[in-house]
């Protein structure tokens, strides 16, 4: 223990590329993700528009992600973020372009900007198991775990800096300057891409078909009870849990604008890069069965006091708390997912985790969309996090490898 050290991975200069190019890439993201949410709800001040954006990245995303798995398994995998980044900066563009002609959004409201949704969720779908696996080609396997902490801890800075930036742009200069930035963003993540020194080795040619490629990957995690009940507990509990998709909403509620809005955005995130730098410096979870447990439960906990919260401040911290229970989970899923599987494997079951993670999120915001729409936003907020805390109680009894695991690398 005494030994343990925190810099570990960011002493591999390839690793500290993929960190640089995975910041700027996630700092646009969640730039735009602000601008389009207000700008969307601006136009339709409808709550179910705001679902209907997570939709429209989850059907492409859903419907791709296992072939770019396979892909990526079998290809080279920065080349294909290389290229799947070109697919976001045109994407990127193309909301640009409707965004200086008013006339487009006027004579069809929102429908082309779903369009554009639609395709960076395609692109999107192969770049995340790519950079997912070429992380672990960076660094030695005993350095996973540092790994993990350090990206999920640069996702966070950044996905504070995404938000604030977002929200700032917006209500400074408009939605068209706001996609200029995230635009100049997303081409600096391509150039930091390319630096990347290093050549993925691809899978031997062989008579493997896509159909049975794919089952070699769902059987072996279908045969990994600790890492699947791990990714069921957090499909479902971000499926009911979630509430940011309605935080353009919520910032109404509270008066508090589109810079608001960023504040609020950014505040999970604050969360996690304070609870990631320290997990970083610290040796591994001793019980991290029971840890993913409570901090799942604890996040479910938030978002129900969140919703029932009429003060900027106080929803600004319960925002913050549920960045910090959240990452631990992350965190402790993504140490699963690379010290369990194959190097071989790793596209096709990371493919399959961003499945869980990344529709999850967006079939969530649509969830939440149309539960507000039915139920109103509050009592909808509210009911995804009891409906979370019942799928900690059901995993938790369902799952006793999970429940009983302590130190990750002893599974």
């Amino acid at each position: 223990m005494a030994n343990h050290d925190p810099y570990a991975a960011l002493r591999y200069a390839n690793f500290r590329r993929l960190i640089l190019a995975y910041s700027t890439t996630t700092v646009a993201r969640e730039a735009q993700i602000v601008v389009v949410g207000w700008q969307i709800f601006a136009i339709t001040n409808d709550p179910l528009s705001l679902g209907l954006i997570g939709l429209a990245e989850a059907v492409p995303f859903i419907a791709v992600a296992l072939y770019a798995g396979h892909v990526a398994d079998r290809a080279n995998r920065r080349a294909i973020a290389i290229i799947g980044t070109i697919g976001i900066a045109i994407s990127v563009a193309a909301l640009l372009a409707f965004t200086l002609m008013p006339s487009v959004l006027a004579a069809h409201r929102v429908w082309p900007m779903y369009a554009v949704i639609f395709a960076s969720g395609i692109a999107r779908s192969f770049t995340r198991p790519a950079v997912s696996a070429l992380s672990a080609e960076l660094i030695p396997r005993e350095l996973y775990p540092s790994a993990v902490a350090w990206r999920s801890s640069t996702w966070q800075f950044s996905a504070i800096l995404g938000p604030a930036l977002g929200g700032l742009l917006y209500g400074f200069a408009g939605p068209a300057w706001s996609y200029v930035v995230v635009l100049v963003l997303t081409v600096a993540s391509i150039i930091a891409f390319a630096l990347i020194a290093h050549e993925s080795q691809p899978l031997a040619a062989t008579d493997i078909g896509l159909s049975e490629s794919l089952q070699i990957g769902l059987r072996f995690l279908w045969n990994q009870p600790v890492l699947l009940s791990a990714m069921t507990l957090d499909l479902f509990s971000v499926l009911f849990g979630g509430a940011t998709a309605l935080l353009p909403v919520f910032a109404k509620i509270l008066r508090v604008g589109p810079e608001g809005l960023g504040v609020l955005r950014a505040a999970p995130a604050i969360g996690s890069l304070i609870i990631g730098i320290y997990i970083a410096h610290r040796p591994p979870f001793r019980r991290a069965g029971l840890t993913l447990f409570v901090t799942v439960a604890a996040f479910g906990v938030c978002m129900i006091a969140f919703a029932l919260s009429r003060n900027f401040w106080l929803s600004f911290t319960l925002l913050t708390l549920s960045g910090v229970f959240d990452n631990i989970s992350v965190l402790i899923r993504g140490t699963l997912l690379q010290t369990l599987t194959p190097t071989e494997l790793l596209g096709r079951v990371s493919a399959v985790n961003q499945i869980f993670i990344g529709s999850s999120n967006e079939i969530g915001a649509f969830e939440s969309g149309v539960a507000a729409r039915l139920l109103g936003t509050v009592p909808s907020v509210v009911f995804g996090g009891v409906m979370t805390l019942i799928v900690v109680a059901v995993v938790a009894t369902w799952s006793a490898p999970l429940r009983r695991m302590r130190e990750i690398h002893s599974v």
